[in-house]
């Protein structure tokens, strides 16, 4: 699996980060959710976080599934956000997480490495499409965090760093996963 997440509180860093993988030739797909409220805002539609979660929510996923299915098969690949987020911003919300999403996570399996960015008031600036205040940021951190460790998955915390820093992260982090799923395929080949 080759499919990795890219998550963390609003206004973390990382779009900056997924658009420097970019340069450096990795598939990388944004927030789905950013682009969807830009368009719906144009549209004068209600379907928005901070009106209707559950209709937008329902929205994000159809986004995410498609997305998924398009991306390549080898190499890595990067998400700004996966699944298991729409889960997070709902039960933060305090909004019931109907089964539809439950299935999306089974049948939508990322890495189960995750790459974590904390919220970082340095940087965090509100805009038209991140509406939330810090406290509100840090609190869904929590949400995010939660829901991916509940779900199986491994977070891995970027430092507050530069972007150039945090690519170098993430590359390192890469070779010592691919090294350490190398190893683990040694291992059982030797056993069989």
């Amino acid at each position: 699996m080759s499919k990795y997440i890219i998550t963390g509180a609003p206004g973390a860093g990382k779009t900056s980060l997924l658009e420097a993988l970019q340069q450096l030739q990795f598939p990388c797909y944004g927030e789905v959710s950013r682009q969807l409220i830009i368009e719906l805002t144009a549209k004068g539609s209600r379907c928005l976080p901070w009106i209707d979660l559950p209709c937008f929510a329902g929205l994000a996923l159809s986004r995410m599934m498609a997305a998924y299915r398009s991306a390549p098969k080898e190499g890595p690949v990067f998400f700004d956000r996966g699944i298991p987020d729409i889960i997070a911003y709902l039960s933060a919300a305090g909004l019931p997480v109907t089964n539809k999403y439950q299935v999306a996570l089974r049948r939508y399996p990322y890495d189960t490495t995750v790459f974590l960015l904390p919220p970082w008031e340095d940087i965090y600036i509100q805009d038209p499409q991140r509406w939330q205040t810090f406290d509100e940021a840090r609190l869904i951190d929590q949400h995010i965090r939660d829901r991916y460790r509940s779900s199986g998955y491994r977070l891995v915390t970027l430092p507050k760093s530069t972007v150039k820093e945090r690519v170098a992260f993430i590359q390192d982090a890469l070779l010592h996963l691919h090294e350490e799923k190398t190893r683990q395929y040694d291992e059982k080949d030797q056993r069989i």
